[in-house]
């Protein structure tokens, strides 16, 4: 067997489909994915025209005067308008190529990738996109980028190639290159690439009002022939001000607003001029288990007690409706995910039974669990699990604290002799491709609570074999043992998730929901 053929059947297994003899690139399998899913939404598309949206969720970091044109301080509002990724990953989750051509492991180490990306790219400036801008892009990205860190180097092999060596092998890079985080810049030094909002997006930065307002253009030289569709896209910012920005919809200010409380969408489809889209799934909900010294959370019978109490088929009924959420399993998993393992049934009795063995027969309070508003609904999902526990004898003092610096308030220092300790609180993931999602869970990051110990690290062992293993289904059995340590362990609490819904005017066309809001594309909308 060539080399060539072997690279094709191990490209296959990676994503789960029957390799064929001789050469398979990837562009035939994605490469009209994009065009064709833009084409879809109607056979006669008109350009032109100003789209004005109001996004809902929380941006945890958006910028300020200084850096607000940076991909990585507008991640929730509008980041693939101006900039591209290497890949994207499209609404059922799979991971399609962009600014990449195509994408192989070298050898059955899937340690070394090679990168073709396509020729001809320009940025907004009118320069052309090559490898260069993209070992620029990752150099920084690689240090800042949480996923990005296990790249060891990335080097250009050509004018359009690149290639990543990574500090270990794993199965499911291309999702890192999909990543919010991995946008590509022109080439710059790393303390100022970024900064001048230049990208290869369909759209371009004209103005920004720091933590209000952004609004773009079209990119005329936007490498996809014919698009984007619309001539100006503004985006205005409402976390926290959903009930503000549905009304600013009802007076057509907005002609869509993103990220709205699930449980409007009974109200809302009766309403005249209104069409809601929704999404397979969307972010969801961890809490996070401190186990620094002096934390009930260093005694998993209490972390196992909580997980046991929380009721989360109310939750789903109680927050979304039945129809836009589904129960968590206490991993990052979403549901829609074909390797998610659903927990077993609440258990009130269990619950009580191991808080008894825990020195707490009378019951426990816990101490205040914190979160922030980064969805319309938190405060009936903590009122919820507050209420719920309460019947297996725990009390749960809960507290709203701003999305305003929320990170730094909820965060401490993971070396538990500084004192500094992390805080009994909440935060939103997205949904991601198991590789990346179950890697969420590793004992050096804030959101397992800084978990150690043997069933710690047998988990970190079984992620270590899934990430060298090249046959999909192999690693979704494995997948399968890492959640079954998760509900026996409980690092965190993850009770309830929620799928996106936007509510629209019906003259905006092509315009689909996205799991990760942040992946929505824009280049295909259009107003009839």
């Amino acid at each position: 067997m060539t080399n060539t053929v072997r690279r094709d059947a191990l490209r296959a297994a990676l994503l789960g489909v029957a390799a064929a003899p001789g050469s398979l690139a990837i562009e035939a399998l994605f490469g009209g994915a994009l065009t064709a899913s833009a084409a879809a939404q109607s056979a006669a598309p008109k350009t032109g025209g100003t789209l004005v949206y109001a996004n809902c969720s929380g941006n945890r970091r958006i910028g300020d005067a200084t850096n607000s044109k940076h991909p990585y301080y507008m991640i929730d509002l509008v980041t693939r308008c101006a900039y591209n990724a290497l890949a994207w990953v499209d609404e059922n989750l799979n991971v399609v190529p962009e600014l990449a051509r195509a994408w192989a492991p070298t050898d059955d180490t899937l340690a070394v990738w090679d990168i073709d990306i396509h020729e001809g790219v320009q940025f907004h400036d009118g320069r052309e996109l090559t490898s260069a801008d993209v070992v620029a892009s990752f150099n920084l990205h690689r240090v800042k980028h949480w996923a990005s860190q296990q790249i060891k180097t990335v080097t250009a092999q050509g004018k359009y190639k690149i290639r990543f060596t990574l500090k270990e092998g794993n199965a499911e890079f291309p999702f890192v290159l999909a990543e919010y985080d991995t946008m590509i810049m022109p080439a710059d030094e790393p303390e100022r690439i970024g900064l001048t909002g230049i990208g290869s997006g369909p759209f371009r930065i004209v103005s920004v009002d720091p933590q209000r307002r952004m609004v773009l253009e079209r990119h005329p030289g936007y490498w996809r022939k014919g698009f984007p569709y619309l001539d100006r896209l503004e985006v205005v910012n409402r976390e926290g001000q959903m009930e503000s920005a549905i009304n600013g919809f009802r007076a057509r200010q907005f002609d869509a607003v993103l990220n709205i409380d699930p449980l409007l969408v009974r109200q809302l489809s009766k309403e005249a001029a209104t069409e809601l889209v929704g999404a397979t799934s969307g972010d969801h909900s961890v809490i996070l288990l401190p186990k620094h010294p002096g934390s009930p959370f260093v005694d998993k019978r209490i972390r196992q007690a909580l997980a046991l109490a929380v009721d989360r088929e109310a939750l789903v009924r109680v927050v979304y409706g039945r129809t836009a959420g589904w129960a968590g399993n206490d991993s990052h998993l979403v549901a829609a995910d074909a390797n998610f393992v659903a927990r077993g049934p609440r258990d009130l009795a269990r619950a009580r039974q191991l808080l008894a063995e825990a020195g707490h027969p009378n019951g426990i309070t816990l101490p205040t669990l914190y979160y922030a508003p980064q969805w319309p609904e938190m405060a009936r999902v903590f009122q919820t699990i507050q209420q719920s526990v309460k019947e297996a004898g725990i009390t749960l003092p809960i507290e709203e604290r701003p999305s305003d610096g929320y990170i730094k308030f909820r965060q401490g220092d993971a070396d538990v002799t500084k004192g500094s300790f992390h805080k009994f609180a909440y935060t939103a993931v997205g949904p991601r491709n198991p590789g990346i999602s179950l890697a969420r869970m590793r004992p050096e990051n804030n959101e397992s609570g800084y978990w150690s110990g043997p069933a710690a690290e047998r988990y970190m062992g079984l992620y270590r074999k899934a990430m060298l293993t090249a046959d999909a289904p192999a690693r979704k059995a494995i997948y399968a043992q890492m959640q079954a340590i998760l509900h026996e362990e409980v690092p965190a609490i993850l009770p309830v998730g929620r799928n996106n819904m936007l509510v629209k005017r019906p003259n905006v066309m092509g315009l689909k929901n996205h799991p990760q809001h942040w992946s929505i594309r824009w280049e295909g909308v259009w107003k009839a």
